[in-house]
């Protein structure tokens, strides 16, 4: 069956042209598919009755199916937990800002970098999403809401530079002008740091933000917190996000999560100054959010703003992020983990399913 949702215009040009359908048809179907947001073939009812029982026979639309949505007390944030087609759970979340409503998306099933403070990476990596499934998660919640979707955040569950290619396709789908075009300056890509893959990302010449899981200022303390560190020293990966400003003119923005007593002292923060003094960045502060199965504590508010003060001195431009949607498991992973325990009972097999498919850097 094509996944006919993951297909650009020109393939799905093609395809429909080898249907032996007349071309404009397939401009028709992709504004059903990615202005429209329908779910099936009957309803695109400006087509032929024999073409919509020709595409249900020969292709298929992704479509993620909603199993909970949590609505955030103190915020407003939603998180949706979505069921695929294959049974398989994945999550997404809103956010509203004064600036517009913003998403934040999964781009695997679960996760392998084994990243100690994340709950995505628990159970391992199931399997990769699909473009359809990634445009799916962002088109039910705009018409969920019934409000336009303005931001897009790859920073949900999943590595997505570990899913290239359907990161990429997703990526070009979601800002092409006939369908959301949503501009790739209001989409951020969060990943751990694979090297090969940022110079490969930054060739690819797209507008959006690059966001750098960093977490540590050397790289004895960022192999306890990341196993993507065994492979990449800071300095390859400080090099590699150069090469991502100079290629792109886009400045990078450093995701840096405080754990009490790990990376949070005054020191670090020494440290990471001189580390990005000369680099044209952007400090994300995130107060590291604990979940169950780690004893990582979060920094208190006081050690936070001191940290934020240092990097200051710097001339670096630094922001503390604000915690959305805690009451309602906000941090990626979170929910799905615990739906996930609870269908399994106790977790067991998810977690020696997570000791096999963790990645050995």
């Amino acid at each position: 069956m094509t996944d006919i949702k993951s297909l650009n215009l020109e393939e799905l040009t093609e395809y429909i042209q080898s249907l032996g359908e007349k071309k404009f048809r397939a401009k028709q179907i992709y504004k059903w598919l990615h202005q429209d947001f329908v779910t099936g073939f009957d309803e695109m009812t400006n087509l032929p009755k024999d073409l919509r029982e020709k595409l249900k026979r020969d292709a298929c639309v992704y479509v993620v199916k909603p199993v909970k949505v949590m609505v955030s007390q103190l915020d407003g944030t939603r998180k949706y937990l979505y069921e695929l087609n294959d049974g398989n759970i994945i999550e997404s979340v809103l956010m509203k800002y004064h600036h517009g409503n913003s998403v934040c998306i999964s781009t695997q099933v679960g996760c392998r970098m084994g990243c100690r403070f994340c709950a995505s990476t628990l159970d391992g990596l199931e399997r990769q999403l699909v473009p359809s499934e990634m445009l799916d998660e962002v088109y039910r919640i705009q018409r969920d809401i019934g409000e336009r979707i303005s931001n897009i955040v790859l920073m949900g569950s999943g590595e997505p530079l570990d899913n290239y290619d359907n990161v990429v396709k997703f990526l070009k789908l979601i800002s092409d002008e006939n369908g959301l075009n949503i501009s790739g300056r209001n989409i951020t890509l969060s990943t751990c740091g694979i090297v090969p893959l940022i110079r490969r990302l930054a060739d690819e010449k797209m507008q959006l933000t690059l966001a750098i899981s960093l977490h540590a200022s050397d790289d004895n303390t960022r192999r306890k917190l990341m196993p993507v560190a065994n492979k990449y020293t800071i300095a390859e990966l400080l090099d590699a996000c150069r090469y991502f400003f100079k290629a792109t003119g886009r400045r990078v923005t450093f995701e840096y999560s405080l754990v009490a007593g790990v990376n949070d002292m005054e020191s670090e923060a020494v440290k990471l100054g001189n580390l990005l003094k000369d680099i044209n960045c952007h400090v994300n502060l995130i107060p590291v959010n604990p979940i169950k199965e780690r004893n990582f504590k979060q920094s208190v508010k006081k050690d936070v703003e001191k940290f934020k003060n240092v990097l200051e001195k710097y001339k670096i431009n630094v922001t503390i992020r604000r915690e959305m949607g805690r009451d309602i498991q906000g941090a990626c992973g979170q929910l799905r983990k615990s739906y996930k325990d609870n269908i399994e009972g106790n977790g067991k097999n998810a977690t020696e399913k997570h000791n096999k498919k963790e990645v050995e850097w």
